[in-house]
């Protein structure tokens, strides 16, 4: 896969995620970097129709993360957004999530980069003009 894309709508950031998804096997870890408003809840929520058409996908946002048990593998999307320490997050289980071999894709992984494993793929997620998204792949922070 290439390692810039470019969405000009919230439906072609989730056509991305699902793109995304019809590579994931249980195991990966997706990281996702990017200010509020540039496409990682609708890149996840792409990503999780595709391997779930059933699901309603919600921002973890207050309930931290969020899991999805109906597709081929587990998924658990994360948002670290609120946390305030690395602490927090593995007192939430973080390394029994990594352990499980599951799909993990996590909005704000940047808060806490020294908790991902060495897989990890890090997107970073940027605002090109008032409606265009870039996502890049990028090493890890």
């Amino acid at each position: 896969m290439n390692r810039c894309f470019t969405a000009s709508s919230p439906k072609a950031m989730m056509d991305l995620g699902a793109e995304f998804a019809a590579q994931a096997k249980p195991g990966d870890v997706f990281a996702l970097v990017g200010n509020l408003g540039s496409g990682k809840t609708h890149w996840t929520k792409g990503f999780l129709k595709q391997l779930q058409p059933e699901t309603a996908v919600t921002s973890p946002t207050f309930s931290i993360v969020n899991s999805y048990a109906n597709g081929v593998s587990p998924v658990h999307h994360f948002d670290f957004y609120r946390l305030k320490s690395a602490n927090e997050l593995i007192e939430l289980g973080w390394d029994e999530y990594l352990d499980d071999h599951s799909i993990l894709i996590c909005e704000w992984a940047d808060l806490f980069p020294e908790l991902f494993p060495e897989h990890t793929q890090w997107l970073e997620f940027s605002h090109q003009d008032s409606d265009e998204r870039q996502v890049r792949r990028i090493d890890a922070m």
